[in-house]
Order: structure tokens, then sequence, then C-alpha cells
């Protein structure tokens, strides 16, 4: 199912620690990126469709300089070839020694209109990648190029990204805090869910901040909280 316009404007109203509750109560443990951080806090919500690269550990004789004189290199691809709304994701082995990609490719993502980028190695160039007004992730920032120990094989396979499973299509979510992947087939229903939970929460933060103890409020087993809740939704058309 592609990712409606409606459901992606709820993404970006929610965050990623709000996603990986819901992704929690439905057993998957597994969805959030682990050690990748935005490189700009400035650049919002990233919400997009999974395009996927995936890196090999590289054989030197199959990976001199010239390759990327191919027109057919899979790095090159990916840039010229994911999708205006995609996020591109990308399978470094964890490793950051190699740079997954520098400021010029990325560059070209934000000029294509890709939502995004995200790899669980690190990017070449990141004091520029960062001045870029498209989100990216990596683990750190890496200087040697990528043919020191990376050789890009696969675009839109299935890959793991800092630990986690990404499927084509897969919807990605990034915020201050990290990246998450929701399954495509879910995704419209734990935007719904996470709305609701934002708004409780939201109200939940006002009740605290006024002095209000946690216990009966957080998790509402009171009725009086259900009750305060539901006139709050009401006063703030939420």
């Amino acid at each position: 199912m592609a990712l409606s316009t409606a459901t992606r404007d709820k993404l970006k109203k929610v965050s990623v620690a709000t996603l990986t509750t819901a992704l929690y109560k439905r057993g998957l443990r597994t969805q959030f990126i682990q050690d990748v951080r935005p490189l700009s806090p400035h650049t919002g919500t990233m919400v997009g469709e999974a395009f996927t690269l995936r890196y090999i550990p590289a054989r030197e004789d199959l990976n001199p300089l010239s390759v990327f004189q191919s027109r057919e290199h899979p790095q090159r691809v990916a840039i010229e070839t994911c999708p205006p709304g995609a996020v591109l994701v990308i399978d470094s082995r964890k490793d950051a020694r190699a740079a997954s990609a520098g400021s010029i490719l990325v560059s070209r993502l934000m000029v294509r209109g890709v939502a995004g980028i995200v790899t669980d190695g690190g990017f070449r160039d990141s004091p520029e990648i960062a001045q870029l007004s498209i989100p990216a992730y990596h683990q750190r920032p890496s200087s040697p190029t990528n043919l020191t120990l990376h050789q890009a094989m696969d675009i839109n396979v299935p890959i793991g990204c800092g630990d986690a499973p990404v499927f084509p299509g897969d919807v990605i979510v990034g915020d201050g805090e990290g990246v998450v992947v929701l399954p495509a087939h879910l995704a419209q229903e734990l935007a719904d869910e996470a709305v609701e939970m934002t708004a409780f929460e939201d109200f939940v933060t006002e009740e605290v901040l006024k002095g209000r103890p946690i216990l009966g409020l957080y998790p509402a087993i009171e009725e009086q909280t259900r009750a305060d809740f539901a006139a709050w939704r009401a006063a703030k058309k939420r």
C-alpha cells in the first residue's frame, strides 16, 4: 500500500518514541535503527517510503576507483533512481570507517525531492551535509571513500540497517532522537494510534507541570483521569 498524504502528515506530527511504543504493543521490538543520529536538528521530521542500498565488504580487485566511471554503479544508480518523497536507507554494515556517501550525492538527492537519507555507517563532508535542507542520519563522520571498505551491490532489496530489518516500501520516520522503520501494511494504523497517544501524552505533560502526581494519571487507570482527558480534548479540539 502506497503511503497516503494523510498518513504522511500524521506521521510528521508524532515522535519516533511514540511509534516505537505502538510497535512494541504489536510485538515488534527491533524496528528502531540503532546508533544513528541526525546531522542537523533543523530539517524537521523525516517521513518516506524506504528505497534501499546494500553494501558488502569490498574486494579490492573488484572495487578500484574506476568502478565509479560506470553508469551502472549501484551507488550512483540509487542516487538517480530513489523516488521523490522516498528515504534512501543504506546498509553500511554498521561500519563508519568509510563513507557511505558525501555532500555531492546527498545534494543530488535533495534537489531530486528525496525525503531523506539514513546510513548505519557514516558520511564524509558531514558539516556540508548538515547545512542542506534534507534530513540525514548517520553513525558518525567518515572521511575515506567507501572504496576502502564497502562495495555497493544491490538496490531496493531487503536490508538490515542498524539492526533493524528494512524492506523496500516500509515507512521510515526520523526525528531528533533517531529513526524507526514501520512495516508498510501497518503504517496507517500506527499513524492513527500515535496521534491518539500523542494527544494523551500532551494532556499528561500539562497536568504533571501543574503538579499532578502520575499515579492514576499515567497510565490512565482512574475514571477521573479519563474524564479530565475528555474535557481537555474538547477544549483543545483534539
